[in-house]
């Protein structure tokens, strides 16, 4: 047998296991993909309004404001070949290290944490921005993110409780709460001091030790006291922050007359903070995908996302570059009155 067969007979199955393990071995990178889109002045899927007004009139109009979202591959899920090449492949889809999408580390519970709490602090971003935008006078506060369960909160303490003492000391900051917690010390009651719809509540809870550290099992964070209540309904599985500017825009179109986008179709992501700057998000060539497929006519995007906007399958629809959530209320308007009108335009930033 000649030396060159006899190669070939040897190398031929190692190549066969290289190609099986390279098939079915999971791989270190994580998938985005189009996700849906929600009209935030739409129904939820209970049948109900996602905004709800009360303590000030509703206005229910024409149009729809769209947030979308993104599938991100969850931590720990495995990837292989054939999945990270398809979604390559596909113009919608991307393909990202496994380290750039999830924090080392990073389990299923902490994604879903993370998710629930930067979405509940934006909702409460949202309509402090669009109340301020009206004129309306707000309020900071400390309130409940988040809580876990089978703590020492669990069924005491509700998401958006607002603190206002803790055994008898006012609660101004954040960390005013961890600090009054760690004061109290394990096993004994602390009484805590919440404003709960709007009533003023009184909750004993006992922390327990975790790590050394009296805790009861809560995240908190910054929240907002309004002149009346404004609620916003999205299903829980939906996470994050990224939909703050379209809910902001939502709220200010639900409490205005008329329809803000003349009865058409918009859809966006971004961050909002407390003075309404919109801030940069992940995934929004996919978002794009997604609301160019629901039939958005205008898309409104960060101005740290342009570059990466310029390079999506836009279709018909603008891409507008929103720097803060009065200058998008605008530019909505302008394109509502005139859809052909000049607009803030990524390719400027670009």
């Amino acid at each position: 047998m000649k030396q060159r067969t006899l190669a070939a007979l040897v190398a031929l199955p190692l190549l066969l296991l290289l190609v099986v393990l390279a098939f079915t071995l999971p791989l270190p990178y994580a998938t985005y993909a189009p996700g849906l889109t929600v009209d935030v002045l739409g129904e939820s899927e209970k049948g109900e309004e996602i905004i709800e007004v009360s303590g000030h009139e509703a206005y229910r109009d024409d149009g729809e404001v769209r947030m979308t979202t993104v599938f991100v591959s969850l931590p720990e899920a495995d990837k292989r070949l054939p999945e990270l090449l398809g979604a390559w492949l596909d113009d919608d889809e991307a393909v990202y290290p496994y380290e750039v999408v999830h924090p080392d580390g990073e389990t299923v519970e902490d994604s879903r944490r993370e998710g629930a709490v930067d979405m509940v602090t934006s909702q409460d971003e949202a309509i402090a921005v669009a109340l301020t935008e009206l004129g309306e006078e707000v309020e900071p506060a400390v309130g409940v993110a988040f809580v876990e369960d089978g703590t020492p909160a669990d069924g005491a303490l509700k998401v958006r409780d607002l603190f206002l003492e803790i055994d008898g000391k006012p609660i101004e900051k954040v960390e005013d709460v961890a600090a009054a917690v760690r004061a109290a010390g394990a096993d004994d009651p602390v009484e805590l001091v919440v404003l709960r719809d709007g009533r003023r509540t009184t909750i004993e809870v006992t922390p327990k030790l975790k790590d050394g550290t009296p805790t009861i099992g809560i995240t908190v964070g910054t929240f907002y006291r309004f002149p009346f209540q404004v609620s916003v309904d999205i299903d829980p599985a939906i996470g994050g922050p990224s939909a703050g500017l379209m809910f902001a825009l939502a709220i200010y179109d639900t409490l205005t007359p008329g329809s803000l986008t003349g009865g058409e179709t918009i859809a966006g992501t971004g961050t909002i903070d407390a003075e309404g700057r919109v801030g940069p998000i992940g995934g929004v060539q996919q978002k794009i995908a997604g609301a160019r497929a629901d039939g958005a006519g205008l898309f409104l995007v960060p101005p740290d996302n342009c570059a990466e906007a310029l390079g999506a399958e836009a279709g018909d629809m603008r891409l507008v570059r929103a720097e803060t959530m009065h200058d998008a209320r605008l530019a909505v308007e302008a394109w509502a009155e005139d859809p052909n009108t000049e607009l803030p335009s990524c390719e400027a930033a670009s």
